[in-house]
């Protein structure tokens, strides 16, 4: 029968692809872990994975078992969690995602609100561009996602939304004001994978043209060259109305901006959502942060 310390051991060994880095993680002998390894495949009856160099990588099968090791043990640690909020044993944790806009210029003042009504709760925030914080709740590792629309498939459900509103921000007096200033600026994007990126090149898109770019892999450091007269971008509001307030920056109007947008509070389809989580859904809609 397979064991929960099988499981652990198989899931830190394909998220580093290394023995050596699975025992230290798991504070075991590496011998320990290519045997707990080796019983696992005997009990699966086929290998799930195989040499890449002078580590491993999953095979077929061993990506099959992935998905589902994962959530197994999320199901456990969740189910021990619940039992000791049940018996007033601990706080409740909430396990959050998001991408790094709502990171930086959202979640602060959300959370926030939401320690000043439960202080208890200990919370856990992952960072990450859009296609890496979907794997991470479509594997469970995370409660709710806070980010753009979800992928549209049948493992996401919205649970709430908040308006986004993006526009083109320039220093003021940059001059872009036409089309043809558009697509001669410099535009500083997000590192492929943003949703911000996709979005900009589908702006460009809507436009006809096909600008300088610079690839800057932050929010903050697009918002600071974007200070600096280093180029123009398309960002949402959230990240720069400070500086819109203070008139550091400016929106430029442009035909098609600016582009209406949601924030989406999602959780996976097929779980049940914590506690902890439940009330952090209803403390952003009763604050009026949210709509369900």
């Amino acid at each position: 029968m397979i064991s929960l310390h099988q499981l652990r051991t198989f899931v830190e060994v394909a998220g580093s692809g290394s023995v050596r880095a699975a025992s230290e993680r798991l504070v075991v002998s590496q011998p320990a872990v290519s045997a707990a390894l080796a019983t696992l495949q005997r009990e699966v009856g086929t290998p799930l994975f195989e040499r890449d160099g002078r580590g491993l990588k999953l095979t077929d099968a061993g990506r099959a078992m992935e998905r589902y090791a994962g959530r197994i043990l999320a199901l456990v640690d969740e189910g021990l969690h619940e039992a000791r909020v049940a018996a007033e044993m601990g706080a409740g944790c909430l396990r959050l995602g998001a991408v790094t806009t709502v990171a930086e210029h959202v979640l602060p003042e959300l959370l926030r609100g939401f320690r000043a009504e439960r202080g208890d709760v200990v919370i856990e925030l992952q960072v990450a561009n859009r296609v890496s914080i979907w794997k991470l709740l479509e594997n469970w590792d995370v409660d709710l996602v806070l980010a753009g629309r979800p992928p549209q498939l049948d493992g996401f459900t919205t649970l709430a939304t908040r308006p986004n509103e993006l526009a083109v921000i320039a220093r003021p007096g940059a001059g872009a004001k036409g089309i043809e200033d558009l697509a001669r600026a410099t535009w500083l994007l997000r590192e492929p994978g943003s949703g911000t990126r996709v979005t900009t090149e589908e702006f460009f898109d809507s436009l006809g043209i096909a600008p300088p770019r610079l690839t800057i892999g932050s929010n903050g450091a697009i918002r600071e060259g974007v200070l600096c007269g280093l180029g123009i971008a398309l960002l949402a509001r959230d990240a720069v109305r400070r500086e819109i307030a203070e008139g550091t920056l400016e929106v430029i109007a442009t035909p098609v901006t600016p582009l209406q947008r949601a924030w989406h509070l999602v959780a996976a389809a097929d779980r049940e959502i914590s506690s902890t989580a439940r009330r952090f859904v209803q403390h952003l809609i009763e604050c009026g942060e949210f709509v369900s």
